[in-house]
């Protein structure tokens, strides 16, 4: 896999953590006033926001720190 830049992945993370906590409360409190079928699927994707959250944080913890070789740098001028 591709590296990602840590800070972008802090940010993906705390989109999709907070997105999905969002949906499963209101899918939870305020949608079941409207429809039984509209609060699930509020709810579904709300979990499924989470699972994008802990994939990210998952390739944020495992992915190795970016080391250039230093025998590729370019001679200073």
């Amino acid at each position: 896999m591709k590296y990602i830049n840590p800070l972008r992945l802090k940010v993906l993370m705390m989109m999709f953590f907070g997105t999905g906590i969002l949906g499963i409360v209101i899918g939870l409190t305020v949608a079941p006033n409207f429809s039984t079928d509209s609060s699930l699927m509020i709810t579904f994707m709300g979990v499924i926001n989470l699972s994008l959250g802990a994939f990210f944080g998952w390739v944020f913890l495992t992915q190795q720190p970016n080391v250039q070789d230093p025998r590729k740098r370019k001679p200073k001028k």
